[in-house]
């Protein structure tokens, strides 16, 4: 019989897994609650800190209360958020005795680093580094007040709970011991052998397909996954699984403890990533011209000929060969827009992670002064046409864009941070912006096979320019995927590529 010892993450308590537990506990399983102290455990003692070494002790001492009682039985921790950290530290000290982690909804915590390094949104760890500075020697006391019913959606997407889950979890938040969030998390490497898991919630991040990409484009973390064939799982839900859908969770967990799961391909060179697959349309070749980060695909003609400036997604590492600007997606639509009349421009730039969009939006700015510069572009007609996680760049441009912006494109963009990114507050916000682009034609290019966060953010900017009047013209691709254009080689796919030139062409020709 497994034993499930469940740790919750920030502000909450055991009283989260009530109904998961109850599920788990129907199929058969032994589970355990930890109250980490401070956090629905013990209250602590007074004028002694509690930190993360605190909640590392709690989880300890809970694994040999269950080795005690049954040592016949196998142990399964089980992380939410914050809590992946305390169990972590536990598994280090005990690795004989855990037969599985399950990092749920959570990070891959390194040896060193402390909590606070994981929390999603960039204010919040600075009001933590202010309160720390405040209290004196960091893990020396002080707490972080529990968000308020609107606050939630700072630490992880709140979808599909309902009201009652919110007002409930709100109720009985605690607050966070700035200790527990401050203290660098030690680990010897002693639980390296201990079988891992991963349970993604895609209304909170990435799905398995993205991690995937990740891995072909070179990403070391997410590689190391993927060699190690660690599996992982998906919940189409937010970030508290336990209060959105339990009893799927619990069947997760259950699946997980028995080894189950989808396992990233590592790289090998006998298999070509997606991303590098062949465009779905067979363009003919074309000279292209290198100057700097970017290339440029002439036309026929003397010129001057309307641009069109292709922003590739990401975050990409800086390590990834090739660069986007080579990659068939961009090549592809490069060559197709120059075969209709338009020079097409393809461009690296420096998206290397979710906190790189200030360098990113810069190189795309200057490329496209460098592109309306060459004699051979009509610096009055250009368009800009970004992809996935490049879509955030696009706020700049709907934001009381230029006369000489005839179009702005989007292919299955992210159009607001996600949850996990922690960049709610910043610029890069196209929900926002798009009440601001008047009357700037976009050209929506929606893959209905989306991952749940990225649809969400789709639907949101849809909302939004519905109710501002915005000029969006939407192409679906039936049936598909993210990167379509190197994964579904269909009648659907191919109509939907020339329908998308077609109308940015147009757009950019009148």
């Amino acid at each position: 019989m497994t034993v499930f010892i469940l740790v919750a993450g920030a502000f909450t308590g055991p009283q989260v897994w009530r109904d998961t537990a109850a599920h788990l506990a129907a199929g058969g399983a032994e589970v355990r609650t930890v109250g980490l102290t401070a956090l629905g455990g013990h209250p602590g003692d007074p004028g002694v800190a509690v930190d993360l070494e605190t909640h590392v002790a709690d989880v300890l001492a809970m694994i040999d209360v269950v080795a005690a009682e049954a040592p016949d039985r196998e142990i399964v921790l089980v992380g939410h958020d914050y809590g992946i950290h305390p169990v972590l530290g536990a598994a280090d000290r005990c690795a004989g005795a855990i037969a599985r982690i399950v990092h749920l909804d959570a990070g891959m915590p390194r040896d060193g680093v402390p909590a606070l390094a994981a929390v999603p949104d960039q204010r919040l760890r600075e009001v933590v580094a202010e309160l720390a500075a405040e209290g004196g020697e960091p893990g020396a006391g002080g707490e972080l007040p529990p968000p308020t019913r609107d606050e939630w959606s700072r630490w992880g997407s709140t979808a599909d709970l309902s009201d009652a889950a919110l007002d409930g979890l709100t109720a009985l938040a605690a607050p966070q011991p700035l200790g527990t969030l401050l203290q660098p998390l030690r680990l010897t490497g002693a639980m390296a052998e201990v079988p891992v898991t991963g349970v993604l919630c895609t209304g909170n991040g990435p799905g398995v397909e993205v991690l995937q990409i990740m891995v072909d484009v070179g990403d070391p973390a997410v590689r190391a996954l993927a060699e190690a064939r660690v599996p992982f799982f998906e919940l189409p839900t937010g970030h508290w699984p336990m209060l959105s859908c339990p009893a799927a969770l619990a069947e997760t967990l259950a699946e997980a403890a028995a080894g189950g799961g989808r396992r990233l391909n590592p790289v090998d060179a006998a298999r070509t990533p997606a991303h590098l697959r062949p465009f779905l349309l067979d363009v003919p070749e074309r000279p292209r011209e290198r100057s700097g980060n970017t290339d440029l695909y002439l036309p026929d003609g003397p010129g001057p000929h309307p641009a069109v400036v292709f922003v590739h997604g990401g975050p990409v590492p800086a390590e990834a060969r090739p660069t986007p600007r080579d990659w068939p997606t961009l090549t592809g639509y490069a060559r197709l827009v120059a075969a209709r009349g338009a020079v097409g421009v393809t461009l690296d730039h420096r998206l290397h992670a979710v906190t790189d969009y200030e360098l990113a939006a810069a190189d795309v700015a200057d490329a496209v002064e460098r592109v309306r510069a060459d004699p051979r572009v009509d610096a009055d007609r250009v368009a800009v046409w970004f992809f996935s996680g490049g879509g955030p760049i696009a706020a700049d441009w709907l934001t009381n864009p230029p006369p000489w912006l005839r179009c702005v494109a989007a292919n299955y963009p992210i159009l607001a941070p996600l949850p996990s990114w922690g960049l709610g507050g910043s610029r890069f916000h196209p929900v926002r912006a798009v009440s601001r682009a008047g009357r700037l034609p976009v050209v929506l290019v929606r893959a209905e096979r989306e991952s749940a966060d990225i649809a969400a953010t789709v639907e949101e900017f849809l909302a939004e320019a519905a109710r501002c009047g915005a000029d969006v013209e939407v192409i679906d691709v039936p049936e598909g995927r993210h990167g379509f254009e190197t994964l579904d080689l269909t009648d659907g796919a191919r109509e939907a590529v020339h329908r998308a030139v077609g109308a940015v062409l147009r757009r950019v020709k009148g």
